[in-house]
């Protein structure tokens, strides 16, 4: 039973791609190694970090992490240079690569555009609603007696 209740935690769990070869030495630098790949996007597989891809970009994406961490770079240092790269030397990736896009610049316009969408549509349906409630009903008039007994004829036919 023990050995059933393990096999389904371990199958539970999220599996990571990182190979032994990758792993550094240093166990704190390689937790930050971690915690930086679960926000960078495999460019390959879309909508999974590099540390859970096994892609071959996902694993050359996973050492340059590694490497610029032990040049001494911050995690911050790290991100933006895969995002942005060095000018005439590396191009970067642009910001497709963070799972968590930015909240700020151009993108600033696509966080914006859903609750901006959402409130134009409440106005639209607020004045629809209002001008609705404030149109006048005109009562309608009863049926005269030629037109009575021309729908009853109707009716039985």
């Amino acid at each position: 039973m023990k050995h059933l209740i393990l096999a389904l935690c371990l199958m539970a769990s999220p599996a990571f791609a990182v190979e032994p070869d990758e792993v550094l030495d240093d166990p704190l630098l390689e937790l930050r190694a971690r915690e930086i790949s679960k926000d960078l996007r495999c460019l390959v597989c879309r909508n999974e970090s590099i540390d859970e891809s096994n892609a071959d970009i996902a694993k050359d994406l996973r050492l340059l992490v590694r490497e610029r961490l032990l040049a001494g770079d911050s995690d911050t240092e790290v991100i933006n240079f895969i995002v942005h790269g060095i000018p005439g030397e590396f191009a970067g990736y642009g910001e497709y690569v963070l799972l968590r896009p930015l909240g700020f610049g151009s993108n600033i316009f696509l966080w914006a555009a859903g609750p901006a969408m959402f409130l134009i549509a409440m106005g639209i349906g607020g004045g629809y609603l209002r001008k609705r409630a404030k149109a006048s009903g005109k009562p309608v008039e009863a049926l005269s007696e030629d037109e009575a007994k021309r729908l009853a004829e109707i009716l039985k036919d």
